[in-house]
């Protein structure tokens, strides 16, 4: 079950290690595997352990970002400290953010249904708010009961 907010938030950084995504963008399945694959990765050659360690909170960022007209994928965790391996700091605005919070059996799962929640369903009846691009995370914040659960982020704009 996931339920949703706009909600006001400080700007944060993200410190990130990505690739970019080669499917389509409305190639959902593609870029899924693409996604998962890639998480597979960072978590088999110890860059996602590389990132626990320099993180401020427990929060895992799945973070999406348009750069330079490539659509970038990250493994990302809010931290002062920074890693040998590629990486981008990413900014996120101050501002309005829509939030969409769930769960899911795994983080791939839940980042599914949150990103199916959000773009799919609260945005296209979103009558006071609109997503004009940026960067958006999936926040992996914990696991219970079997479950893991977090919250998408989206910054918006009052239309």
């Amino acid at each position: 079950m996931a339920t949703y907010t706009f909600e006001e938030k400080d700007s944060f950084i993200v410190l990130g290690i990505g690739t970019e995504l080669k499917s389509d963008y409305t190639d959902y399945a593609g870029i899924n595997k693409e996604k998962e694959s890639f998480w597979r990765s960072v978590e088999q050659d110890g860059r996602l352990d590389t990132l626990k360690a320099i993180a401020a909170n427990d929060y895992i960022f799945a973070v999406n970002e348009a750069v330079n007209h490539k659509m970038m994928y990250y493994a990302g965790v809010m931290t002062d400290a920074s890693v040998k391996e590629e990486h981008r700091l990413i900014q996120f605005p101050k501002g309005q953010y829509l939030v969409v919070k769930g769960e899911g059996r795994t983080a791939d799962e839940l980042s599914s249904v949150l990103t199916g929640i959000a773009f799919g369903q609260v945005l296209p009846a979103a009558d006071r708010y609109a997503y004009v691009g940026g960067p958006n995370a999936t926040v992996e914040m914990g696991q219970r009961e079997g479950s893991v659960y977090g919250e998408m982020w989206i910054p918006v704009v009052t239309k």
